[in-house]
């Protein structure tokens, strides 16, 4: 485009108006806007156009200028064009070769364009001069200078710009011919180009060029700051590159390696040294030879350099010789553990196979109990054992499968995973390894960690275990791993298939006191700095902080309250007011306070409706309690206690199978019909669910309706159904131990677990009464002692019958 300046004085303005006719032939143009005063180029093409030409040229040299609202318009009519356009002169008409033409016009002044008096073979309009409005002022000299300042600033800044233009800007004095100058220069849209040419208050055309320069110098300086910082960046680089390379020229004439081939050198013999496999070596050295080739300043430098650094840090080829000495792991395990004769029992045999076919691929050991019974304990003693390194991961929130394969190394941060990097810290291929709270493995949408836990875990695929991060196999077979959870329900079917599961029961009160004594005081004592002269703890008081103090199946809870006895008698040791200290029972409560736990057995039975149930949590046996009143109403059951639904079900069979053999019990069915019975399982903030206490609710039911109380020396559980049968149940290991504890002297049991009765300790099996219950009616005479009440019931009714 070339575009000169009308800088003519104001009186040939008026000669160009004057010779423009009143109706003249309109030429329709697409995505460009001629102003007054400009002269430029225009291609003819289009056959309107070329016919326009044809006929109007060399007669009339004056046509009338009108951009398209939409530039695809191949033939434009009336409503497709702006209102506003420009008279120009045709200056030279310029045909071409390929049959097109070009013409170069003079822009004259703008128009409006009234009324089109010809649409065919091109337009035709009758059109009005527009002249410029011009206001005097300090406004309009402020504007003026501002925005010849700023032109002159965007000329400076743009480039391809030539020098003369400064000159032009300077040159122009009239404020209406400056701002067409600028605004047909500019790289403005189509849209904004057309407003200023329809504006003819040259003060809003300044106003709308200001805003437009100063966005345009703002962005042009951003840009040329940017410009520079990448030009001194670059500048940056080839100096240190050519220093480099001088450094490097410097030190081989004195015979001497620079840091990078050091590194180099230094990470060859690492990897020689590691043992790696042949495969891993020949991945490794290759990435080696890509790090020769690349400059240390390079991003990718040290993402190579920290993998092949984890790579030769790795024990490929290194582990620790077992100590598979049976009588000394014994040993080792009686030390640290008391009682636990089943499992320990376990592990030695583990121990043996390993010993009589070091290359066997033992099972995976998963040791499953209540907190605070020596899971995590027991895998420390198994590593002292065999004289391994130990390692524990908790897995507990774990979400991430990256978390225990790593990321690959296109992510910015990438490392290994967990397993790797435990075993990398360990320094041994052959750690035993425990991967603590199994059962609280989460699951998102970053992947389900125990898909990876299955390779890890299957000693059929671990000797080729692969880490995203390292990308080649690791050998987890000589990994001793072994897994620990509170309870199995919430691990994967297919995880619990690949481990040995291997129960851990909570503690019996005897067995308590013995660990308090052998174990945990000894342990509170060196940690508070006392010894065994200076505070002595007697075995009465040992058992009224277990009884009172704590409620637990295991024994973190009592190690606590013993270290905060400790601490205090500490704290008198160290300010010199006693020397020595022995507790009593009635010394307890200055130390922990009252009573944390009571017995509310007696009176919580001591009224018809309440049955004493038990039940099994991830955390041990429990004692659960089933209210049940009646009020007058329609039959209708209601319940609560946050229960589930398996044990909403339970309460409705349970209500069912008493009101269907209410006969047999001596109740009448009317007492059901206009009764609404409400049973409540306490505890509500606690959830609550299962079908173990259908047994318990029945016999809550039948308590009620029979005004009856229940033994409050019987506890029980199983499941029932509308036969009257009662079911097996699990956890009963955990119930009885939770019902000796609470003081039960009686437990009913389903006939069918019988056999489970093995796995309790001979001391609460000694210790408590056992009834086996086939049917829902066993369970009513060992709890309500039916065979009593039946007689007393025939005596009522045959006295009765003698009064009538």
């Amino acid at each position: 485009m070339i575009i000169h300046p009308d800088v003519g004085p104001q009186p040939q303005e008026a000669e160009r108006s004057a010779a423009i006719p009143d109706v003249g032939a309109v030429l329709a143009l697409r995505s460009v806007v001629v102003f007054p005063g400009t002269v430029m180029p225009l291609p003819v093409g289009r056959e309107k156009s070329r016919r326009l030409i044809d006929d109007v040229l060399p007669d009339q040299k004056i046509i009338v200028l009108v951009t398209q609202r939409e530039a695809e318009v191949e033939n434009p009519g009336p409503q497709d064009l702006y209102e506003v356009g420009v008279a120009a002169f045709v200056l030279k008409l310029l045909p071409s070769e390929d049959g097109s033409k070009t013409i170069i016009v003079h822009g004259l002044a703008r128009v409006h364009v009234d009324q089109f008096v010809q649409t065919e073979p091109y337009l035709r309009a009758r059109v009005t001069v527009l002249k410029d409005t011009l206001s005097v002022g300090k406004e309009m000299e402020a504007r003026l200078l501002d925005v010849r300042a700023k032109a002159s600033r965007l000329v400076q800044l743009a480039p391809n710009v030539p020098n003369e233009a400064q000159v032009v800007i300077d040159r122009i004095e009239p404020p209406g011919a400056l701002t067409d100058f600028l605004a047909a220069n500019l790289p403005m849209e189509v849209p904004a180009k057309q407003e200023l040419l329809a504006e003819v208050d040259v003060l809003h055309r300044l106003e709308i060029l200001q805003k437009y320069l100063y966005r345009q110098v703002d962005v042009l300086e951003l840009s040329g700051q940017i410009q520079e910082q990448v030009r001194e960046s670059i500048d940056k680089s080839q100096r240190e590159y050519f220093l480099r390379e001088q450094l490097k020229a410097i030190q081989k004439e004195l015979g001497q390696a620079d840091e990078q081939t050091v590194e180099i050198e230094d990470l060859t013999k690492k990897i020689e040294a590691a043992g790696m496999s042949d495969n891993v070596k020949r991945e490794c050295l290759r990435e080696l030879d890509r790090l020769k080739r690349i400059p240390p300043p390079s991003p990718e430098y040290t993402v190579i350099r920290t993998y092949l650094d984890v790579m030769a840090e790795l024990p490929w080829n290194v582990s620790t010789p077992d100590r598979l000495d049976i009588n000394r792991a014994a040993r080792i395990l009686n030390d640290d553990h008391y009682d636990l004769d089943k499992v320990k029992k376990r592990i030695l045999e583990y121990l043996a196979v390993r010993k009589l076919a070091p290359g066997s691929r033992g099972p995976v050991l998963c040791f499953v109990g209540p907190p605070g019974v020596g899971k995590t304990s027991l895998g420390q003693s198994i590593a002292r054992a065999l004289g391994r390194k130990f390692i524990r991961m908790s897995l507990g929130g774990l979400r991430d499968e990256a978390e225990l394969r790593g990321h690959r190394r296109t992510y910015i941060g990438a490392m290994p995973g967990r397993i790797i990097q435990e075993i990398r810290k360990a320094g041994s291929r052959n750690p035993v390894f425990m991967l603590d709270e199994l059962d609280k493995v989460g699951m998102d949408f970053r992947g389900d960690p125990t898909s990876a836990l299955l390779e890890i875990l299957d000693p059929a695929q671990n000797f080729s275990f692969q880490d995203h991060y390292l990308n080649v196999a690791f050998d987890l077979s000589g990994t001793m791993f072994i897994g620990t959870a509170n309870i199995m329900a919430t691990v994967p079917s297919a995880l619990r298939d690949r481990m040995e599961v291997i129960d851990i029961p909570g503690y019996m009160l005897t067995e308590k006191l013995q660990i308090a004594k052998r174990y945990l005081l000894p342990r509170q004592l060196k940690e508070n700095g006392l010894t065994a002269g200076q505070l002595q703890v007697r075995s009465a008081a040992l058992k009224h902080i277990v009884m009172y103090h704590t409620r637990e199946a295991g024994v973190r809870e009592l190690e606590r309250r013993i270290g905060a006895i400790c601490r205090a008698v500490a704290a008198q040791v160290a300010a010199g007011k006693i020397k020595t200290r022995t507790i009593h029972v009635k010394d307890v409560a200055a130390y922990l306070g009252p009573r944390e736990y009571e017995s509310e057995l007696a009176q919580r039975t001591s009224v018809p409706g309440v049955a004493t149930g038990l039940a099994y949590t991830p955390y041990g046996g429990e004692i659960i309690f089933i209210e049940a009143t009646a009020y007058p109403g329609k039959g209708n059951l209601v319940l609560t206690g946050q229960i589930g639904d398996v044990m909403r079900e339970s309460a409705r069979a349970a209500l069912s199978l008493i009101r269907s053999g209410g006969e047999k019990l001596g109740i009448q069915d009317k007492a059901f019909a206009e009764s609404d019975i409400h049973v409540h399982v306490p505890a509500g903030a606690v959830p609550k669910d299962g079908p173990s206490a259908g047994v318990a609710m029945a016999t809550a039911i039948s308590s009620l309706m029979l005004g009856r109380p229940v033994d409050s020396r019987v506890a029980m559980t199983g499941e029932i159904t509308l036969r009257g049968l009662v079911l097996p149940v699990g956890g009963i290991k955990e119930k009885i131990l939770a019902a000796r504890q609470a003081g039960i002297s009686t437990v009913i049991l389903p006939e069918r677990n019988r056999r489970h009765l093995e796995e309790v300790p001979a001391e609460a099996r000694r210790q408590l009464k056992f009834v086996f219950a086939r049917k829902v009616d066993d369970v009513l005479k060992a709890a309500l002692h039916l065979d009593k009440q039946k007689g007393r019931s025939a005596r009522s009714k045959a006295a009765g019958g003698k009064k009538r």
